[in-house]
């Protein structure tokens, strides 16, 4: 584990069974689905590794499969859940505390202003909490997806 990594403290939660819903949607072999604490825009969903890795290519081959697959399934039942027109997929992990590769999937809504459409998305995420999705809403979203999941 990386010094101070959130990824990780965060999987440690999980593993717990300490998380609350929205933060342990669904779980496979490899990967963990959650959704994102500090943002406006629900169903801001984030795929984060099980073990701690700081770049795509420290990926196994499982894992690297594993992850596509969830990719599309996450976006089917994104666009399903949230009406979305499509998604987008984003992947840094270099953010200080946050070194710990996981991929960002966006709901991108039919109706969203052209400034608010490509990289300006992240306009809605890192927010003050007062401006962001409630823990309720986040689970009843959560509740829906792993549904999803759980009936495929």
């Amino acid at each position: 584990m990386a010094s101070h990594c959130i990824g990780c403290e965060l999987i440690e939660r999980r593993e717990a069974g300490n998380a609350p819903l929205w933060d342990n949607i669904y779980q496979t072999e490899y990967w963990y689905l959650v959704h994102a604490n500090s943002t406006s825009l629900l169903g801001w969903l984030i795929l984060i590794t099980r073990r701690h890795i700081a770049a795509i290519d420290e990926m196994t081959e499982e894992e690297a499969i594993e992850l596509g697959r969830l990719i599309r399934q996450v976006s089917i039942v994104l666009k399903d859940v949230t009406g979305c027109a499509k998604t987008y997929v984003a992947q840094f992990a270099e953010s200080p505390g946050h070194q710990h590769v996981h991929f960002h999937i966006i709901p991108r809504m039919a109706d969203q202003a052209d400034e608010d459409k490509g990289l300006r998305i992240f306009k809605y995420l890192g927010l003050p909490e007062s401006e962001c999705v409630n823990e309720d809403k986040m689970d009843k979203l959560a509740m829906e997806v792993r549904r999803y999941f759980n009936s495929t």
